[in-house]
């Protein structure tokens, strides 16, 4: 009898697994859990244009995967990763008390994201690496570099909600980085760096 039960039971455990609804083709949310961090930033009231990004990453449908088990699960997704990013970035920059416009900017930032992914082991780890240009409104490169920020959270496995938390806090915490840099604060102010 309970070697039956243990069959039965074993045997609902692996439908459910198989029926598993995978997480393709998912529309891209912000739902950001971390505060932006600005330590010592004196603001700048130039105005600040952003161009959309790019996305030059090699698999642009590929947002993450989940590695628990010996066959991978995907996190795809159709939306454009360069125009996400790109336009949360903004939205950040708005909250840090920064002026940006939708054009005639004294700056205009543009960019290509070159990583947005997220790995679920035990936890999920996030990173976006984005190649930036920092361009004065006379085509001067004011800066260039990369901006990149991480996250990481425990979570229910394979969660749609843990993919989009981690994937914004890793923006926010992109961002961060990017205002605490004296260098890329000069940049916005419409001067040269070094």
């Amino acid at each position: 009898m309970r070697a039956r039960l243990f069959v039965m039971l074993f045997a609902v455990t692996l439908c459910a697994y198989a029926n598993t609804e995978l997480l393709e083709h998912v529309p891209l949310r912000w739902k950001p859990t971390s505060e932006l961090r600005l330590g010592a930033m004196q603001m700048s009231q130039t105005p600040i244009q952003f161009e959309t990004f790019q996305d030059v990453r090699d698999n642009r449908d590929a947002i993450g995967e989940n590695l628990e088990d010996a066959k991978p699960k995907p996190v795809t997704t159709a939306d454009d990763v360069g125009v996400f990013v790109s336009s949360h970035m903004r939205e950040l920059f708005d909250h840090a008390g920064l002026k940006t416009v939708d054009s005639n900017g004294t700056v205009t930032i543009k960019g290509e994201v070159r990583q947005f992914f997220v790995r679920e082991t035990t936890t999920y780890k996030s990173a976006v690496v984005v190649h930036l240009t920092v361009v004065g409104n006379d085509g001067r490169t004011l800066w260039t570099g990369l901006a990149s920020g991480d996250a990481k959270r425990f979570g229910r496995s394979y969660n749609l909600e843990n993919y989009y938390e981690v994937l914004s806090d890793a923006i926010v915490n992109t961002v961060s980085s990017m205002l605490q840099s004296a260098d890329f604060q000069k940049a916005l102010s419409g001067r040269q760096t070094a």
